[in-house]
């Protein structure tokens, strides 16, 4: 199966062949294939460079094969994202200096992980788990997410693929999260290819924040040859939905645990699923890289 490039989560079953695979264009861009809620608009920053920002390993052929387009906020979204930044702001202040020495070790919001059940139902496994961390309800059926993600055989879409929720933004996992944990109030975060220092600040701000609410982050990994990987990832292009569920308290969340679908899959379904664990943790930078030309949903 080839790698898929559309924005979607994809993870390889095999490494034959990936040499030919990396080397093809991306197909159409997946926010032609629905017409997401484009009322009021915001620049996204997936495509925007700061030119200060040495580009990290990985990080031009990202913005070789991209074609996922501009993305846009809706109005609300970009009004929930402001109150929440100024939030975040306070709370990782708070843990960095108010309370650090009062916590110790990682702080979790607990998610429950599972398996994915398919080599592309990334997408939906992290639906079910990012809402265990905050219901700590078990053993939801991936189907069922699935059919809502409107996930299919290359997996679940970053952008562009409106679901069956009330008044949906073309963000499915950000949608299908607010519509299962009403309140939530889950919005996407678009990255760079070259995530700068103040995204990376900012997704620490963002998990200190998350978790202290009992929340998990779902994230949009897009790993490629020659950038850094998720744990136990071999270095082939993948795109992978993961669960971000805590941070290292005593590093003002300068590691971060996550909840990875792959962990526990049969080699048979993924042939190189056997390295990954369930649970991991990675540098709040890294992975930050790593979701860089995508992005997280927090």
């Amino acid at each position: 199966m080839p790698a898929q490039l559309t924005g979607r989560c994809l993870a390889l079953t095999a490494v034959t062949g990936l040499a030919a695979a990396l080397t093809l264009a991306a197909p159409a861009t997946a926010a032609t294939t629905a017409t997401p809620n484009t009322t009021d608009t915001t620049a996204n920053t997936t495509a925007t460079q700061n030119t200060n920002t040495e580009p990290v390993p990985g990080a031009s052929y990202k913005a070789a094969h991209d074609t996922l387009g501009p993305q846009k906020l809706t109005a609300e979204q970009r009004r929930l994202a402001a109150r929440k930044q100024a939030d975040a702001a306070r709370s990782y202040e708070s843990q960095g200096v108010s309370t650090r020495s009062a916590q110790a070790g990682y702080v979790l919001s607990g998610g429950l992980h599972q398996s994915q059940k398919t080599s592309y139902w990334c997408g939906p496994a992290t639906l079910v788990i990012a809402q265990s961390a905050h219901d700590e309800v078990a053993g939801r059926s991936q189907q069922s997410a699935a059919t809502l993600l409107k996930t299919n055989s290359s997996g679940t879409a970053w952008y562009g693929i409106n679901i069956n929720v009330p008044n949906p933004t073309g963000y499915p996992v950000a949608d299908a999260l607010n519509n299962r944990l009403p309140g939530a109030g889950y919005v996407p975060k678009a990255l760079p290819y070259t995530p700068t220092a103040t995204d990376k600040t900012n997704f620490k701000k963002h998990i200190v924040h998350n978790t202290g609410n009992d929340y998990a982050i779902a994230g949009n990994a897009w790993e490629v040859p020659g950038g850094p990987h998720l744990v136990g990832h071999p270095n082939i292009e993948i795109f992978h939905w993961v669960a971000i569920d805590g941070y290292n308290s005593d590093t003002s969340a300068g590691q971060v645990n996550y909840l990875d679908p792959v962990g526990g899959v049969s080699t048979s379904v993924i042939s190189w699923a056997g390295s990954v664990p369930k649970s991991a943790r990675i540098s709040s930078d890294t992975i930050t890289t790593i979701m860089g030309g995508r992005g997280y949903v927090w």
